[in-house]
C-alpha cells in the first residue's frame, strides 16, 4: 500500500489546535481515532478558514467523525500565496 502523506497546512491545524501529535496523522486516521467529535469538525472548519482567509466548500461542513484525514485533505483547500490573488477578486469557494 502507497503512503500518502497529509497536506501541511491540515497536519498544523490539527496539531497547532488540537495538540494531536503528527505520529497519529495519516491519510487512514479518522477523526474519531483522534478523539474529535462533531464540534471539534466545526472548530477546524473555523480554524481553517480563518487561516486560510475564504469560506469553505459546504463539503467541508460536511465532514463526520467518522470521515478520515485523507477525505479531509480532499475537501479542505491548500493554503493559496497572497500573491497570487488578485486584489478585489473574489475567492473561488466563496463566489456565488
Amino acid at each position: 500500500m502507497e503512503h500518502i502523506a497529509l497536506p501541511d497546512h491540515l497536519v498544523l491545524l490539527l496539531t497547532e489546535h488540537f495538540e494531536v501529535t503528527p505520529e497519529r496523522l495519516t491519510p487512514s486516521t479518522t477523526f474519531e481515532e483522534l478523539d474529535m467529535d462533531s464540534l471539534a469538525l466545526m472548530e477546524l472548519v473555523v480554524a481553517a478558514e480563518e487561516r486560510l482567509g475564504l469560506v469553505l466548500p459546504q463539503q467541508a461542513l460536511d465532514l463526520a467523525p467518522s470521515a478520515t484525514l485523507g477525505e479531509a485533505a480532499r475537501v479542505l483547500p491548500s493554503p493559496v500565496p497572497p500573491r497570487q490573488r488578485s486584489a478585489g477578486a473574489p475567492s473561488p469557494l466563496t463566489a456565488s
